[in-house]
C-alpha cells in the first residue's frame, strides 16, 4: 500500500513536469513579436543559448562519467556488498543527470518564450518563467522519488534475505551517485557562470561602458548560458542529492529503529521518509493555483505566498500520516530511551516550519526593498570600498538567525526522536523541495528572458518588465540558495548520525576534547576556507582569461564597439567550457580524498571530528558569502532603478564592482560548500565498514 502511494504520488509529479514542458513548447517563440525581424532575433538568441548550453552539459557529462566508472569500481572493492551498491550509485548519478539535463532543456526553451511573452503582458511572462521552474521541481522530485523506490525494490527482489539495515545502507549508494553529480554541476557549473559574468561586467560595463546584456559584448551569450549551467543544472543537482542523502540517512537509521515493530507496520516505517517526499508533491501541486501576480510590485509577494500555502499543508497532512504509520513508541539502535511518533512529527514540523523562516530571513537580507540591501546601495555613493565592507558586513549578520533555527531544530529533533529526528527533520526541510525548486529556477529563466529581450533590441517597456520579473528571481534565487545550504547543513547532519550509528558510535563517544575528536574539528573547520579558495581562484583565473578575450576582441574586430560587426559568441562559450572543467579538478579532489584518507589513516572517531568542523563552518561561511553576494547584485539592481544617480553613475560603478566581487561569493563559493559537507557525510557513510575494518592504521 506504501509503495503503490510512493510510486503513484512519483508518477504524478513527473506526469505534471510533462504537461508544463508540453505547454511550453507549444508557445510559438514569436508570441506577440513586434515584426518578423524581432521574431527572428529572439529565435537566434534563444537558440545561440540552448547551444552552449548544452554543449556544456554534454562535455561535463562525458567527463563525469569517467568519474562515476573509476569511483564505482573503488565502491565495488571496497565496500560490503560492493557491487550493489555500485550499482545503487550509477542508478542515482544516472538519475541526478537526468534531472539536470530536463531543467536546461526546458529553461533553454522557456526563456525566449518568456522574453516574446512580455510583450503581450508582464503576467503572461511570469507565467512561462513559472511553468518552466516547475518542470524542474516537479521533473526532479518526481524522478528522485522513483529512483529510489525503484533501487528499494529492485534490492528486495534480489537480496530478499539480507537484513533491512544492510539493505539501507546498500541504497546509499543512490544518495552518493546524485551527491557526485552535484558536485560536477554545482562548482563546474558555478565557475563556467561567474568567469562570465564577471568578464563580461568588467569589460563590457566598467570599461566599455555599455549596458548588461548588450549584444556587443562578446561575453554575454556565455554569461546567459551560465546562468542554466550554474542556477539549473547545478542547483537541481544539489537538491537532488539533498533529497535522496536526507531520505537514506533517515532509512538507515529508522532500519535499526523499526526492526522490532508489529509485521503489519514494518514496511510503512521503513519506508515512511519516502512517503513524505511523495506527499510533498502533492502539497506543492496545491500551492501552484496561488502564483497569481497582480502587478510587478506582487511578484516577490506571489513566489513566496507559494512557499508558504504549501508548508502549510504539508503540516497538516504529516500528522495524521505519521501517526498512522510509526509504531507509538520505538528505540534507537543503543539506547534504551523511548520515543514516539508524535515526536517524530514536531521533528518533521520545525524541520519544515525553519525551512520556511530560513527562507523569510534569506529575503530580507537579499531583497532591495528592505532597509538592509539599500544600505549597501546608499554606501556606494563613497566607492566601491565602502560597499564592499557593508556587504561583507551584511553577509557575516545574515548567517546568525538561519543558524539559530538549525540549532532549534537540532535540539528539538534530538529530544523527541533521537537521530531519527534529526535525519526526519532534514525531510521536513525538504518535504516542499518540488515547490521551492520550482521558484528557484523561475529565476535563472526570467534573467535569460531580459538578457533575449536586450539583445533582440525589443525596447526599454518590454526590458523594463523581464527586469521587474528578474529582479524578483534574484530574490527567489537567494532564497534558494539559503535553503539548500539550511537542508544540507540537516542533511549533512542527518548523515553523519547515520554515521555514527553504523560505526556504533554513540555521541557519548565523542569527546570534544579527545585528541582525535579535537583533531579532526580544527581539520574539518578548516576545509570550508581552502575549498572557498580554490574555487574562488578558479573564477579568478577563468575570469581573467574571459577578460582577456572580450578585450582582444573589442580591439580586433573592426566595428564592434559602434555596433556595426558581430562579436564571436562561441569562443567565450568555450573559453568558460574549458575553464570550469579544468579547474573544478582541485576542489573535487579535496571533497572526495578528505573522508577517505581521513577514515583510513585516523579512524571513525576522527572522521567524525572532521565531518562536525566542516559542518559548522561550512554553513556558516555558505551563508555569509551567498546572502553577501545577492545584496550586492541588488543593490546593483536598485541603483539602476534611478537611486542614488542612477545607470553610469559613480555609485552604480561602484555597485558594480560590489556586484562582480559577490558572484563568486553567491554562485560559486557559496553554495559549493553545500557539496562539500554532504558528500564528505555521504561517502563516510557508504565506506562506515571499511573504515571499522580497516580504519586508524596511524593510531593502532
Amino acid at each position: 500500500m506504501v509503495i503503490a502511494a510512493i510510486i503513484a504520488c512519483g508518477v504524478f509529479a513527473v506526469l505534471i513536469a510533462v504537461f508544463f514542458t508540453r505547454s511550453i513548447r507549444a508557445i510559438p517563440i514569436a508570441e506577440g513579436a513586434a515584426s518578423p525581424e524581432e521574431a527572428q532575433r529572439v529565435e537566434e538568441v534563444t537558440a545561440a543559448i540552448a547551444e552552449g548550453a548544452m554543449a556544456f552539459i554534454a562535455r561535463e557529462y562525458r567527463t563525469l562519467g569517467l568519474f562515476m566508472l573509476v569511483f564505482g569500481f573503488l565502491i565495488w572493492m571496497a565496500v560490503d556488498n560492493g557491487f550493489f551498491t555500485m550499482l545503487s550509485f550509477f542508478i542515482g548519478a544516472g538519475c541526478s543527470m537526468l534531472a539536470g539535463y530536463i531543467g536546461m532543456r526546458i529553461a533553454t526553451i522557456g526563456n525566449g518564450r518568456a522574453a516574446a511573452g512580455a510583450r503581450i503582458s508582464l503576467q503572461r511572462a511570469f507565467s512561462i518563467a513559472f511553468r518552466s521552474g516547475a518542470v524542474m521541481g516537479f521533473g526532479l522530485t518526481g524522478i528522485a522519488i522513483l529512483g529510489l523506490i525503484g533501487v528499494y525494490i529492485g534490492l528486495d527482489a534480489l537480496l530478499p534475505t539480507i537484513e533491512r539495515h544492510v539493505l539501507m545502507e546498500i541504497l546509499s549508494g543512490f544518495a552518493l551517485g546524485g551527491s557526485s553529480v552535484a558536485l560536477f554541476g554545482r562548482v563546474g557549473g558555478g565557475i563556467y557562470t561567474k568567469a562570465a559574468d564577471v568578464g563580461a561586467d568588467l569589460v563590457g560595463k566598467v570599461e566599455a561602458g555599455i549596458p548588461e546584456d548588450d549584444p556587443r559584448n562578446p561575453a554575454v551569450i556565455a554569461d546567459n548560458v551560465g546562468d542554466n549551467v550554474g542556477d539549473i543544472a547545478g542547483m537541481g543537482a544539489d537538491l537532488f542529492g539533498s533529497v535522496a542523502e536526507s531520505t537514506c540517512a533517515a532509512l538507515v537509521i529508522g532500519a535499526s529503529a523499526f526492526r522490532v515493530v508489529p509485521s503489519h507496520m514494518q514496511e510503512g516505517a521503513l519506508l515512511f521518509p519516502i512517503l513524505v517526499n511523495a506527499l510533498g508533491v502533492l502539497g506543492s501541486f496545491v500551492a501552484l493555483f496561488f502564483a497569481r501576480p497582480k502587478s510587478e510590485e506582487h511578484i516577490e509577494n506571489a513566489l513566496k505566498t507559494v512557499l508558504i500555502v504549501a508548508t502549510i499543508i504539508m503540516a497538516i497532512v504529516l500528522y495524521p500520516i505519521t501517526v498512522a504509520l510509526l509504531p507509538p513508541t520505538f528505540t534507537l539502535e543503543g539506547s534504551t530511551r523511548l520515543y514516539t511518533n508524535t515526536g517524530v512529527y514536531w521533528s518533521l514540523l520545525v524541520g519544515l516550519l525553519s525551512g520556511m523562516l530560513v527562507g523569510i530571513v534569506t529575503e530580507y537580507y537579499t531583497a532591495h526593498r528592505y532597509r538592509t540591501v539599500r544600505a549597501v546601495a546608499e554606501s556606494s555613493q563613497t566607492g566601491a570600498a565602502t560597499n564592499i565592507i557593508y556587504g561583507l558586513a551584511l553577509g557575516y549578520n545574515s548567517a546568525v538567525v538561519p543558524m539559530l533555527l538549525l540549532a532549534l531544530t537540532v535540539v528539538v529533533g534530538i529530544s523527541f526522536a533521537g537521530m531519527y529526528g534529526i535525519a526526519i527533520g532534514a525531510l521536513g526541510m525538504l518535504s516542499t523541495i518540488a515547490i521551492g525548486l520550482t521558484i528557484d529556477a523561475y529565476g535563472p529563466v526570467s534573467d535569460n528572458a531580459g538578457g533575449i529581450a536586450e539583445m533582440s533590441h525589443m525596447g526599454k517597456e518590454i526590458r523594463s518588465r523581464t527586469d521587474a520579473l528578474d529582479a524578483a528571481g534574484n530574490t527567489t534565487a537567494a532564497i534558494g540558495k539559503g535553503f539548500a545550504i539550511g537542508s544540507a547543513a540537516l542533511t549533512s547532519l542527518a548523515l553523519t548520525s547515520a554515521f555514527l550509528t553504523r560505526a556504533k558510535i554513540s555521541p557519548e563517544q565523542i569527546g570534544l576534547t579527545t585528541p582525535p575528536v579535537l583533531a579532526g574539528l580544527l581539520i574539518g573547520g578548516a576545509l570550508p576556507f581552502a575549498f572557498s579558495a580554490l574555487t574562488m581562484r578558479a573564477v579568478g583565473k577563468a575570469a581573467f582569461d574571459m577578460i582577456a578575450e572580450v578585450r582582444r576582441q573589442f580591439r580586433e574586430i573592426q566595428g564592434l564597439l559602434e555596433g556595426k560587426a558581430r562579436a564571436d559568441y562561441r569562443r567565450c562559450v568555450d573559453i568558460s567550457t574549458q575553464a570550469s572543467l579544468r579547474q573544478m579538478v582541485a576542489p573535487g579532489l579535496l571533497v572526495i580524498l578528505t573522508p577517505l584518507v581521513v577514515g583510513f589513516l585516523f579512524g571513525v572517531h576522527t572522521l567524525a571530528g572532521v565531518l562536525i568542523g566542516a559542518l559548522v563552518c561550512g554553513v556558516m561561511l555558505a551563508t555569509s558569502m551567498a546572502n553577501a553576494g545577492a545584496a550586492w547584485d541588488n543593490a546593483k539592481k536598485y541603483i539602476e532603478k534611478g537611486n542614488y544617480g542612477g545607470k553610469g553613475s559613480d555609485a552604480h560603478k561602484a555597485a558594480v564592482v560590489g556586484d562582480t566581487v559577490g558572484d563568486p561569493f553567491k554562485d560559486t563559493a557559496g553554495p559549493s560548500l553545500n557539496i562539500l559537507i554532504k558528500l564528505m557525510a555521504i561517502i563516510s557513510l557508504v565506506f562506515v565498514p571499511f573504515f571499522v575494518k580497516y580504519g586508524g592504521v596511524l593510531l593502532k
